[in-house]
């Protein structure tokens, strides 16, 4: 090793110990000088930034960016912004680089496959692609699931169903009344029937799940009209809570149909998990489920598809069969998925403007009967443009105040002054409109926070004390029990958008128990496991059939010994995870990877619906504060909204900072479209 590259790893040694890069990011540059011989420190410099980039969700490193953001680069693990010599010192290793010179050094590295040169080796570990304007650099797995992803989808968007409007009429009229108030439904579902790739996105209560239920009857009608065959359609999401979320909501929607029982009978309502779907192998990466064992179905409809990353995508699609039509459902808004990639997000870049073509909207009009608006024709419109409608009513909640009002504003351009969004705080509230509200709190001990959590726990905690089964109990009267205390667990979350600190989860979480116990809702959380704490599953177990995201509660239930005799036994309660009303009882002991979540991040609240949701603030700026995690926040209260703050300054600076994962997934997009 050369003394510019020890040197280098020296620094990258000290940025580890700071907290600004992980030892993988550092592991990961040694590996490549090591086995490829690299030296050039700017070649190695650029494999830890790409893999640290990972880390923080971007699919692959932006090479101007980097240049002209560095401040972007090296997020702290600690969700402070790190120390300002950081950034000094990454500055001046940039010092004198622009995209193409870096670009030309990665090229010439082994390691690196550099696709507009030498095309694709199909072994260096990591890929150079992109444009001339705008280099890309990608861990090789990374840039695979990309392409996986945008020759799916662009294969698909090349082959149109051939579909004559005429025959859509009859079956859209009785779909859709002449009461029906909302054009965009409409226009989502024959948008839809006609391409075998499709994007549905809206915020909450726009009626994503009603107009996929309509389209499934549209395309069933059209199927049993032409004396063919019922489609198989597969539902799922990506989490559990999730899928039985649409579970819930999808069934009465089909029952209430206006269509013939024949036809309403085609339409499926059990809803999976994706890992489920796809059929994951234990202690593995791979599914059952891939491109030389594909799914048998000839649609499959994803929803809460802003959860899904680039990995997860990429297997979803690779176990497609060419055929197969694919329906994705989900808020573009919301926060992109936890692990690296924002799929939905990129698909649906240009979703607002719409940029359809005239002769988009003359096939719509003849199809439905419904005008494009002026404003979102463009010729110029690509096809993925032509396949993606985005809903624009809410039917949830009314824009002239409460809950719609806020989630409106802080996603609306220009960002929100804190002066205006504190001004819908102080509007006068009305139920119908889901009430806001403002708690401004002095230290993470206020009483007021204090008095708010043990409010919003209470309900559970009492109905599992005061109904709980006795010992001539049988299981369906348990079951029935651990039901009922699930639902009203969902009455109330806190939600925090850090995991560290005073106003972290871990932190939170302890001091709540405490509270709790204070209160005599709890008999006490010295123990790692007691009654009424309620988890959430931290790491997929297929073993268990447990999901990443998957939420129990701890409860004491009867057990008949084999004497005869009776004793209680803590045990945890979970839903089914394909949404239905059976419970999975689970012993603590087989739990591995778990957490307490009287708090929970927002992160983990996305799938899920919350009759009161409380957002608590820290108590100092952080990256990780952004709009969106502000509005996901606001979109998981059905009815009622609290923000909890103790500076609102802190409100301020989330408001200023949107997300912006980078990816080089295109489709008819340029460079700037890629950026913005």
């Amino acid at each position: 090793m050369n003394e510019t590259a020890r040197t280098l790893f020296d620094e990258l040694a000290l940025w580890v110990e700071q907290g600004v890069l992980r030892a993988l990011d550092l592991a990961l540059a040694r590996f490549v000088q090591r086995e490829a011989a690299e030296q050039d420190p700017a070649v190695l410099l650029a494999v830890a930034l790409v893999s640290e980039r990972n880390g923080h969700g971007h699919v692959c490193l932006d090479l101007g960016d980097a240049l002209a953001h560095p401040e972007t680069l090296l997020a702290s693990d600690t969700e402070r912004p790190p120390e300002p010599g950081v950034h000094d010192a990454l500055t001046a290793r940039l010092a004198g680089l622009d995209p193409a010179a870096w670009a030309a050094r990665l090229g010439a590295s082994s390691a690196v496959c550099d696709l507009a040169n030498s095309g694709d080796d199909g072994c260096a570990p990591l890929v150079l692609a992109g444009t001339p304007r705008r280099p890309l650099l990608y861990l090789r797995r990374y840039w695979r699931y990309e392409r996986i992803i945008e020759q799916g989808i662009a294969q698909r968007l090349a082959r149109p169903q051939p579909l004559d409007p005429a025959r859509l009429r009859p079956l859209l009229a009785d779909l859709f009344p002449a009461e029906h108030g909302d054009p965009w439904q409409q226009i989502a579902c024959v948008l839809a029937a006609r391409s075998p790739f499709a994007v549905i996105t809206g915020g909450p209560g726009t009626g994503k799940t009603t107009t996929v239920v309509r389209l499934l009857a549209l395309l069933q009608g059209l199927a049993l009209a032409a004396d063919r065959a019922p489609l198989r359609i597969r539902l799922a999401a990506p989490t559990g809570k999730a899928a039985a979320r649409l579970n819930a909501s999808i069934a009465p929607r089909v029952a209430d149909l206006p269509v013939a029982e024949s036809l309403r009978a085609t339409i499926p309502t059990a809803v999976s998990t994706l890992h489920r779907l796809l059929g994951p192998i234990p202690d593995s990466r791979a599914f059952r489920h891939h491109a030389r064992n594909p799914l048998d179905a000839d649609l499959v409809v994803v929803d809460e598809a802003s959860m899904v990353d680039v990995e997860l995508m990429a297997a979803l699609i690779e176990a497609l069969r060419p055929e197969t039509a694919l329906v994705l459902l989900g808020d573009k808004d919301q926060l992109a998925s936890v692990e690296a990639g924002a799929v939905l997000g990129d698909l649906c870049r240009r979703a607002s403007a719409g940029h359809y073509t005239e002769a988009t909207a003359t096939w719509v009009g003849a199809a439905c009967g419904q005008s494009l608006p002026p404003e979102t024709l463009d010729d110029a419109g690509t096809p993925l443009d032509q396949a993606i409608a985005m809903l624009r009513h809410s039917y949830r909640f009314r824009a002239e105040g409460g809950i719609g009002a806020l989630a409106q504003r802080i996603n609306t351009e220009p960002a929100p002054t804190r002066a205006e969004v504190q001004a819908l705080f102080g509007a006068p509230q009305q139920e119908a409109l889901g009430v806001i509200a403002e708690l401004a709190v002095r230290t993470p001990d206020d009483p007021a926070l204090i008095n708010l959590v043990v409010s919003g726990y209470r309900g559970y905690l009492r109905r599992m004390r005061e109904q709980a089964p006795t010992a001539a109990a049988d299981n369906t009267e348990i079951d029935d029990w651990a039901r009922a205390v699930l639902a009203a667990h969902g009455e109330f979350q806190l939600l925090a958008a850090l995991r560290h600190g005073p106003w972290g989860v871990a932190g939170l979480n302890a001091r709540i128990g405490d509270w709790l116990t204070r209160a005599g809702l709890l008999d006490g959380t010295d123990h790692a496991w007691f009654a009424g704490r309620p988890v959430l599953i931290t790491r997929n177990d297929y073993g268990l059939r447990l999901m990443n995201g998957d939420i129990g509660i701890a409860l004491e239930t009867p057990l008949r010994d084999a004497d005869g005799g009776h004793r209680r036994v803590l045990r945890v309660a979970f839903p089914h995870p394909d949404g239905d009303d059976a419970i999975r009882w689970v012993l603590p002991s087989r739990l591995q990877a778990v957490e307490t979540v009287f708090a929970m991040t927002v992160h983990k609240s996305q799938g899920s619906e919350f009759t009161h949701t409380a957002l608590a603030l820290p108590d100092h700026p952080t990256p990780v504060l952004t709009r969106e995690l502000i509005y996901t926040g606001i979109t998981r209260a059905r009815e009622r909204f609290t923000l909890i703050h103790q500076h609102p300054r802190v409100l301020e600076a989330a408001l200023r900072r949107r997300v912006r994962r980078v990816s080089g997934l295109r489709l008819g997009t340029n460079d700037e479209e890629q950026r913005s």
